[in-house]
């Protein structure tokens, strides 16, 4: 056995669960050493509960084909194999909750993929070239939970990662008031074409819960600790609308901004392109050199093009010019299952080793 820490995936046959083991083959901090997922699929090998269900466009890692699949419901077992676990499990936003704190009370770190928890006062909610000052709120939750190591974080919304990287690098210019139109992939919903017939050449104007998401969740990760809980920024406000489109990865946003100190057009770009986070700092293992690419082209960002942008860690901007009814308008494009899922969440994981969190057990 290696001396990298060991991870378990929770909800590891679904599409975000397959990202993360595609993702952790050869990660020089992380070995998958356990997988769980339903019951179903528990006692069969990772492979056979997979079956023709493997999603991502690479092969799947040799080294999980013959891991015997746990019942994710057997958390004392699961937790005394691993140093943490990722969570991508695919159950009701309170069973989420329940199972991922009983993870937790076993003292088992948790990065989870899901919604459950990003309101939750003192689970931090972070992109961490954004909020890595959030992480302070776990000793406050660890209180809670009666833990010395055991903990729950979380990363946001999907569809977020298009646009708000851009707003927090204009901070200094204070936006206002934001439009934000997101184009979706397929993926997002856990699908492929082949799962997913009726998408091909179609466009779907309804994703539940995730205009309110897209709303509130930017406001979050601006916000602040105060007396151990993450209080919400009271600004800006954020208007969306969030279509499903015939893409298979790469959500795409058009957004419209108003800011109380007018920037020029130069001062945008500049910002967005040297932007940086704790992790370029840290040179973090999964963190994109370049967080934030600007694309002159009239025609880009692109997801055909684009979207796999520093591993699909990066994010692309483009099309930024004046507007007649707000002062600039742009198009934002993200990759969802890389940035926007597992690999937002492994960047997390990376930040919370490297600050001393995730610890060998």
């Amino acid at each position: 056995m290696s001396n990298k820490l060991k991870v378990g995936i929770l909800g590891g046959t679904g599409m975000v669960g397959q990202r993360f083991i595609a993702l952790l083959e050869n990660h020089p901090w992380f070995e998958v050493v356990t997988i769980a997922a339903s019951p179903r699929s528990a006692g069969k090998t990772y492979e056979e509960a997979v079956g023709d269900r493997w999603k991502m466009d690479t092969p799947m890692p040799e080294a999980v084909k013959n891991i015997i699949v746990h019942n994710v419901n057997e958390v004392e077992e699961v937790a005394s194999t691993v140093d943490f676990v990722f969570s991508a499990v695919d159950m009701t936003k309170d069973e989420i909750k329940a199972i991922e704190e009983a993870y937790a009370k076993t003292e088992t770190p948790v990065v989870s993929n899901n919604s459950a928890h990003r309101w939750t006062p003192d689970v931090p909610m972070v992109v961490p070239e954004i909020n890595p000052e959030h992480f302070k709120v776990i000793e406050d939750q660890k209180k809670r939970l009666g833990t010395t190591r055991g903990f729950v974080a979380v990363k946001p919304n999907c569809s977020i990662q298009s646009y708000a990287p851009a707003l927090t690098a204009w901070k200094e210019f204070e936006p206002v008031e934001v439009v934000a139109t997101t184009y979706q992939a397929i993926s997002g919903a856990g699908k492929t074409f082949k799962d997913w017939p009726e998408m091909v050449g179609n466009i779907i104007p309804f994703i539940g819960g995730e205009e309110e998401k897209s709303e509130q969740e930017p406001l979050r990760l601006w916000g602040h600790i105060e007396n151990g809980e993450i209080v919400k920024a009271d600004g800006p406000v954020i208007t969306c609308q969030c279509i499903r489109v015939p893409v298979l990865n790469g959500h795409t946003a058009a957004a419209f901004v108003k800011f109380k100190k007018k920037p020029t057009k130069e001062e945008l770009i500049d910002r967005l392109v040297n932007f940086k986070g704790l992790p370029q700092e840290l040179n973090l293992p999964s963190a994109p050199k370049q967080f934030i690419q600007y694309l002159e082209e009239d025609n880009r960002p692109q997801v055909n093009l684009d979207v796999d942008f520093e591993n699909g860690m990066g994010v692309s901007i483009g099309r930024l010019r004046e507007d007649t009814v707000y002062d600039y308008k742009f198009v934002g494009l993200s990759h969802n299952t890389v940035r926007g899922a597992a690999g937002g969440a492994v960047l997390c994981a990376e930040l919370l080793k490297a600050q001393g969190y995730i610890q060998p057990k």
